[in-house]
């Protein structure tokens, strides 16, 4: 099984300092306990058991339960693996 990540970690708080960086407009990360979060996504529109899924994914996230230094990834694609910042880019030129 192959752990697959990036060379670099970085948080959702990180994320959005990135995106805002990249955007040139301010975009705020909110850390929400999993009940508010599973009831902003039902209001968005996600069904209910879908969006405590995505709420319980959130909180493990939040404990690093997805974090890997494995480098895996940049084995596999030969060659290193994305930054954040030009993921970025790439994403706000579409």
């Amino acid at each position: 099984m192959y752990e697959l990540g990036g060379d670099e970690s970085f948080t959702l708080t990180d994320l959005a300092a990135a995106i805002s960086a990249a955007a040139g407009k301010q975009v705020a990360y909110a850390d929400l306990p999993v009940a508010d979060l599973a009831q902003v996504l039902s209001a968005a529109g996600l069904p209910a058991e879908l969006a405590e899924v995505l709420a319980d994914a959130d909180r493990g996230m939040n404990r690093g339960e997805m974090y890997t230094d494995s480098g895996d990834l940049r084995r596999l694609i030969g060659r290193p693996p994305a930054t954040l910042a030009d993921a970025l880019a790439v994403a706000l030129r579409s």
